[in-house]
């Protein structure tokens, strides 16, 4: 199965993925002053796509995240993964991840896939960690508020690059 949103819109820079990865203790997002996804120990992750992000690059990066090695074994040397440490994801998403401020001072956005076609591919992404690990969420779309206590800290930023655009 292939699942592609490319759009032929004219973008700068290459397609990828863009994942924020950052391990934590807890991680919680409110929206409307409800908590709608709440974890433990595990990572939360701030997701955002790009024009010609495919089915196999976020399975690329899903697979990546589940088996990243982040968290201490019992010399305290980072030789873990998520699945090792029976830990959980709060998966946020974040078009701002594609913020472009080379020029000026307003981000540029062009970068960022739309709406429409990045709500399926985090839904779908979300889906493939599932398959692994308890997944919470953000609202898609909605203005969250994220805490997070960051253990280490440890922040990674993942990038998977495509295919390009021709």
């Amino acid at each position: 199965m292939y699942f592609s949103v490319y759009n032929k819109k004219e973008v700068m820079g290459s397609d990828k993925v863009k994942v924020v990865v950052q391990r934590c203790s807890e991680a919680s997002v409110k929206v409307d002053g409800n908590v709608v996804g709440k974890i433990g120990k595990g990572v939360m992750l701030l997701v955002g796509f790009t024009f010609g992000d495919t089915l196999e690059e976020i399975t690329y990066m899903a697979d990546k995240i589940i088996n990243l090695r982040i968290f201490d074994d019992e010399k305290g040397i980072m030789n873990k993964s998520l699945l090792d440490v029976e830990g959980s994801i709060l998966s946020v998403s974040q078009f701002t991840l594609y913020g472009d401020a080379r020029k000026g001072r307003r981000p540029s956005y062009i970068n960022a896939l739309n709406g429409d076609e990045a709500k399926k591919l985090y839904q779908l992404f979300n889906e493939i960690l599932r398959k692994k690990v308890v997944v919470e969420e953000g609202v898609f779309g909605a203005d969250m508020k994220v805490s997070l206590v960051n253990d280490g800290p440890v922040t990674i930023l993942l990038e998977k690059e495509g295919k390009g655009n021709g």
